[in-house]
């Protein structure tokens, strides 16, 4: 036995059965038996006690295994009794560490376990899938010239394609365009040819923008949705999608539906048939990159932030380029274009009067309003209150400036001449306003530091906004979302966080956390509160995604519905319920996302590191790039977390440095640690020199 003893030391894998392992994990010890941890075969302990992996002991001879030692604690009781008992570790990070030992009955188990829990069928909020769709034809002979256009007085050429019918029989599924080059965007990005980029709807329809085509989709009361329109394949990305499907007393009636998409400085435009198929009605130029395409009823609008406006109407079809100041922000109501502009005016264009409102071939655009600071209007919302008298509605107008205030200004519709007065004043965000949103109980704004946003209520006298007693401050909370820095996240403009909804009804935020994340999380855009989280059915990451106020049924007792749409990855398009979501608002976790589904989400993105960003301003952007993420420190603290860091991240925390996004950093360089039983923290030291400990602060849900 004295003889068997060494060579057992020196031949790992000779020992005894009962022979006792000494392990020692993450600083904690173990100790169990041989036979326990290699009755797998394959695994990592039957390598590393076999000597086909190297060992490291510590100063007591103990095996040295620097992993997680909470996780690992359910994993030797598995060894031991061949029974799974989480002991409260997340069940993503057990599998995780199932497959780094190699322990295959333990992670077949798990991933059962994780298949039961997701369903490809969804949840009870899942509404509709829809697959794929055909990958059209090229288009040939794109471009002729039909049809009177003016820019700025001027005749200009109306690009038209000879546009036919796709082929669908003969045509490949989408994924042929992977087989196929596919030109870059703007950005000199390669593209995702499958995945969808851009998600729209209007009533009854949807439109969806894959790179080089689209598709338009109808519900139909008793077949579903139904694909009624295919695009020919265009020669460009499509980076800007516009759909209108009602729009009574048009052109062509009930019938008058277009669907417009552009990049770059080109547009092109389609009329729908309800019945299925379409029309090119024309390609129209607006000079410059279009960076917002929208319908006011039929008249379709295109705005740059360098000024220029161009609108196709449906009644004269002619498209009118008219210079401007620059474009920071716009909004529409009724028949009116609100243009915000960086000189600090509010400028306004009737549509509706549009054909018999021309001068000289220009557009009549009328200046509003100015700032009184004359700080560039970055945000605008308009609200058109009910009809209080014969003269027209109460317009209510708030905007955002670059400086970060945010004004009320309110105009009687008897004193229309005189011009809209100031109502109120807020100067609550120190980084220009990125989104603003005024409704008929709630003011909303939201600024550049991470999305950052402050609600309050909105008092109302007979439909008309009210001093008495003000608006009054509701909720301030954050929507983090991270762009992706390779341009793989998605189309930007597919991504916005909204809010979603009727004025005059609870409205949305959406968030998606990281670019490549297949969960969405609804929440209240007054309150910051959680309505409900949707996961991808397939597990194919989300790309785009909207919220559409559906008609309601013909049947009697049916309501109008709301719907998320999600685009994946892949090329399908996914439903969800927002208004079985709303009915049963409370039962959600009161706030945002908690820590652990934070920490869940940014763990599958890499977050790229930061240069000296101390001082720097938050970038402009409604959403924050994982490359340059400069925003100043939060006031929200993340040293709440569980467990004892280690003194490296311990300092780093004593000394209250770092940004919001540099402590999530840490929080991910520190690998599983937040979910470590709460240990109390070391006191620091109070000697010369080191550092006084501010008083750590209990984590905020609802700032994330």
């Amino acid at each position: 036995m004295a003889a068997a003893a060494p060579a057992a030391e020196g031949f790992p894998g000779r020992g005894p059965p009962g022979e006792v392992i000494h392990l020692n994990v993450g600083g904690k010890r173990f100790s169990t038996s041989r036979q326990t941890l290699t009755w797998i075969p394959d695994s990592f302990f039957s390598s590393l006690l076999s000597g086909r992996i190297s060992t490291l002991k510590d100063e007591t001879g103990a095996i040295f295994i620097d992993r997680d030692p909470t996780v690992f604690a359910p994993i030797l009781n598995f060894l031991r009794t061949k029974e799974l008992d989480p002991r409260g570790v997340h069940g993503s990070s057990l599998l995780h560490e199932a497959q780094f030992y190699g322990l295959t009955p333990l992670v077949r188990r798990l991933q059962l376990r994780e298949e039961l829990d997701r369903s490809s069928c969804g949840n009870v909020l899942f509404n509709g899938y829809l697959p794929p769709p055909v990958f059209p034809m090229k288009r040939r002979n794109r471009h002729s010239l039909v049809g009177p256009q003016q820019t700025g007085g001027r005749p200009a050429p109306v690009r038209r394609s000879n546009t036919m019918p796709p082929n669908l029989g003969n045509a490949g599924l989408l994924g042929r365009m992977l087989d196929e080059k596919t030109p870059p965007s703007l950005s000199g990005l390669p593209e995702e040819p499958g995945m969808v980029r851009l998600v729209c709807g209007h009533h009854n329809w949807i439109a969806v923008a894959y790179t080089q085509f689209l598709v338009c989709y109808r519900l139909k009361e008793a077949s579903g949705w139904q694909l009624v329109f295919s695009s020919p394949r265009l020669d460009w990305p499509i980076e800007r999608l516009a759909l209108t499907a009602r729009v009574l007393g048009g052109a062509l009636g009930e019938h008058d539906k277009m669907v417009a998409a552009a990049t770059g400085s080109e547009i092109l435009l389609w009329a729908l048939q309800a019945e299925g198929g379409g029309s090119e009605i024309g390609v129209f130029h607006l000079g410059v990159p279009v960076e917002a395409l929208f319908f006011v009823g039929n008249q379709l609008i295109a705005t740059s932030h360098t000024g220029r406006i161009g609108v196709w109407n449906a009644v004269t079809k002619h498209w009118q380029v008219q210079e401007v100041q620059p474009i920071t922000s716009y909004d529409a109501a009724g028949s009116f274009l609100l243009l915000g502009c960086n000189n600090g005016s509010i400028y306004y264009v009737d549509v509706q009067k549009f054909p018999l409102r021309m001068k000289d071939n220009d557009l009549l655009v009328s200046e509003l309003y100015r700032d009184p600071a004359e700080d560039g209007v970055t945000a605008l919302s308009v609200y058109l209150t009910p009809k209080t008298s014969d003269s027209g509605n109460w317009i209510e107008i708030a905007y955002g400036t670059s400086s970060g205030g945010v004004r009320v200004i309110v105009q009687h519709p008897e004193t229309v001449g005189s011009g809209p007065q100031l109502f109120q004043t807020f100067t609550v965000h120190r980084s220009p306003v990125t989104k603003i949103m005024l409704s008929e109980k709630h003011l909303i704004s939201v600024c550049a530091d991470n999305n950052h946003v402050r609600t309050w209520s909105v008092t109302r006298f007979r439909g008309m906004i009210s001093t008495q007693p003000g608006s009054t401050p509701l909720a301030s909370f954050k929507i983090l979302a991270l762009e992706s820095a390779d341009g793989h996240g998605g189309c930007s403009a597919g991504n916005d966080i909204g809010p979603y909804g009727e004025r005059d009804d609870q409205q949305v935020f959406i968030q998606k956390v990281v670019p490549s994340a297949s969960q969405l999380f609804v929440r209240l855009s007054s309150t910051g509160q959680r309505v409900c989280s949707v996961r991808s059915v397939d597990g194919s990451p989300t790309t785009a995604f909207t919220v559409l106020e559906c008609e309601g049924s013909r049947r009697l007792g049916s309501r109008p519905r709301r719907y998320l749409l999600t685009g994946q990855a892949n090329g399908s398009l996914a439903m969800w319920d927002l208004t079985t979501a709303m009915d049963g608002l409370g039962q959600a976790p009161a706030g945002g996302l908690t820590e652990e589904e934070l920490m869940e989400q940014l763990e599958q993105c890499d977050l790229a590191p930061l240069a000296s960003s101390r001082g720097s301003l938050p970038s402009p952007s409604p959403r924050t790039s994982l490359t340059s993420l400069h925003s100043a420190s939060s006031n929200t603290s993340l040293s709440g977390r569980r467990g004892s860091p280690s003194p490296p991240q311990a300092e780093v925390r004593r000394r209250g440095g770092g940004s919001f996004v540099e402590r999530c950093q840490e929080l991910v360089r520190s690998g599983p640690e937040p979910r470590r039983p709460p240990t109390p923290a070391p006191r620091p030291s109070t000697g010369l020199g080191a550092p006084l400990a501010p008083p750590k602060m209990k984590l905020n849900e609802t700032s994330f």
